[in-house]
């Protein structure tokens, strides 16, 4: 080609797309960049400097500052401690509720790897009825009355011990729920049941702890066969207790309660009657299929009438102390005491829905008693809320009552017989520290009541550790005398009277009581575990929710 034939331009079929446009210096490609110039996804942009940058005190950097390459020669600190990573390792010689509950604090991929205790068959542990046996414990501890998170650890515990580690129990109001994966690439088993119905019957509950407690125990080799067996049988037995003796404990327990506010034997006797046919009428409406609101209605009106009827007829008695004492007998302590203790451990939908069966109780109390006290006033009958119970001057009847009580409250419970002493006992000291503190130190009956309270949920939590068993049998009872009812009474009485602002102080009052007790319970019950041994210490405290500081 000559130089004039060079010179020429090219027609625009002769150039080729890839070839460098006329001044534009074409790139240099060396040998040793193969046959192809593409550079990888990964490869270092130019003008980025690729020199590690020098190592500084603040690893987290700033938004604004350049970014740098990772050496493996000059790493950033590793989030890794010195010392290693804690391995938890749960001690065998403390109960299975708290080893339960502290691997459910735990997340999964933290969790220490199974121990089996049962001897499952050479093809596995039958996963749905594991399942259903777990779903059918939890079913009777919720029924019972047991906290959210104790129903929980049940669960977690019966599931562990035929060596299903990767499960996660969920406990609400009303439905129980676990899910099972055996790894991460297999498809989860969840299965459900719900609590349709619940009863009161703390030897059931028992009966429960010690059966998990079987299946948590190495040394005891108990078949998916037998546990069901075991199961059956708590729900074939009768309740310890026949009815005729309940209904005459819900009248003793009346009776006692209005020692306590300064009655004398004919107030005992007038209150033990009201109670027991309150009582009575309450048993008829469940057999007729009328719901608990209707029979707390019922059950209150009897006392309500005897008081009011007391009063009408010129007898020289208390009458606010009859009315007092069945009150007593209705006011749902137990249910309280769950409520509060789901909120502080954070199951916040099962403890909203406790508390507000709890309201509905006690807006049914309080239907029932104002409607007695309603007709009463339009009747005449001088009903003065100002005449204060005198129960200061008493100590010894007012122990001895508070016993009487305690022990009452437990047979109304369906407690175990060889508990009833010392729930009756723990009562006692309930009321002998509320009255120190209240009448002879001069100290609010608020502050006085949690305290009190409180030493009735370390005990509890005491006696429950060394028995192996539940903390409800010895905690819920003991705090009977502390149930603020004389501030509910008198405050009903105000709201019929026509002085609204008064009663509802008065009710306010009996909120704040309430609500002394179910945390008082629960603080001391706390604090009792600050001087067990804590499975996993090794790994540091024992793991709850963090604070949010707000955010």
């Amino acid at each position: 080609m000559t130089e004039a034939e060079d010179r020429k331009p090219q027609s625009d079929e002769a150039r080729s797309a890839f070839t460098a446009p006329a001044g534009v210096e074409a790139a240099v490609v060396s040998a040793t960049d193969g046959e192809s110039s593409t550079t990888s996804e990964f490869a270092v942009p130019q003008g980025l400097d690729v020199t590690p940058a020098p190592a500084v005190e603040d690893s987290e950097g700033s938004a604004f500052s350049p970014p740098s390459l990772y050496s493996a020669r000059k790493a950033p600190p590793a989030f890794t401690p010195p010392t290693g990573i804690p391995v938890v390792s749960l001690t065998k010689d403390v109960p299975w509720q708290d080893r339960m509950r502290t691997m459910l604090r735990m997340p999964v991929a933290e969790r220490p790897a199974p121990e089996p205790v049962q001897k499952p068959d050479d093809s596995g542990p039958a996963v749905p009825r594991v399942l259903d046996l777990t779903l059918r414990i939890g079913e009777l501890l919720l029924a019972g009355g047991e906290g959210a998170e104790d129903v929980e650890a049940a669960m977690f515990a019966v599931c562990r011990s035929y060596g299903l580690d990767r499960c996660e129990p969920t406990v609400t109001f009303t439905l129980l729920s676990i899910s099972y994966q055996p790894s991460l690439v297999d498809d989860p088993v969840t299965a459900s049941r719900t609590v349709r119905r619940r009863g009161t019957d703390y030897t059931r509950l028992a009966a429960v702890f010690r059966l998990v407690q079987d299946l948590s125990d190495p040394e005891t080799a108990l078949s998916l066969e037998d546990a069901y067996r075991r199961l059956a049988e708590m729900r074939r037995n009768r309740h310890p207790y026949p009815g005729w003796v309940l209904t005459s404990a819900s009248g003793l327990l009346a009776g006692a309660a209005s020692v306590l506010v300064g009655g004398d034997i004919i107030v005992f006797f007038a209150a033990a009657l009201g109670a027991m046919l309150g009582d009575r009428l309450a048993w008829l409406c469940a057999g007729r299929g009328l719901p608990e609101f209707y029979q707390f209605t019922v059950a209150a009106m009897p006392p309500a009438a005897i008081g009011v009827a007391l009063t009408v007829a010129n007898v020289d008695v208390k009458a606010s102390a009859v009315i007092t004492g069945g009150l007593f007998a209705l006011l749902p302590g137990r249910a309280l005491v769950a409520g509060v203790q789901d909120g502080l451990t954070g199951f916040y939908i099962t403890a909203a829905a406790r508390l507000l069966e709890v309201m509905y109780f006690f807006v049914g109390i309080v239907a029932g008693v104002l409607i007695v006290l309603y007709f009463g006033v339009k009747l005449g009958a001088q009903l003065n809320p100002d005449v204060a119970l005198g129960n200061s001057h008493r100590p010894l009847w007012q122990i001895g009552a508070s016993v009487l009580l305690s022990l009452t409250f437990a047979v109304l419970l369906q407690q175990e017989r060889s508990t009833v002493l010392l729930v009756s006992l723990n009562g006692g000291v309930a009321w002998s520290v509320y009255g120190a503190m209240h009448f002879v130190a001069k100290i609010s009956p608020v502050a006085s009541t949690a305290v009190a309270a409180g030493l009735v949920g370390l005990f509890g939590q005491l006696l429950s550790r060394y028995r192996f068993a539940s903390a409800l049998p010895y905690t819920t009872a003991a705090i009977g005398p502390l149930l603020p009812g004389s501030a509910t009474y008198f405050g009903l009485l105000a709201i019929a009277q026509n002085k609204v602002d008064r009663g509802l102080v008065s009710l306010a009052t009996a909120a704040s009581l309430a609500m002394a007790i179910a945390i008082g319970v629960n603080l001391g019950s706390e604090i009792s575990r600050l001087f067990l041994r804590i499975p996993g210490a090794s790994a540091g405290a024992r793991r709850a929710a963090k604070r949010t500081r707000g955010f």
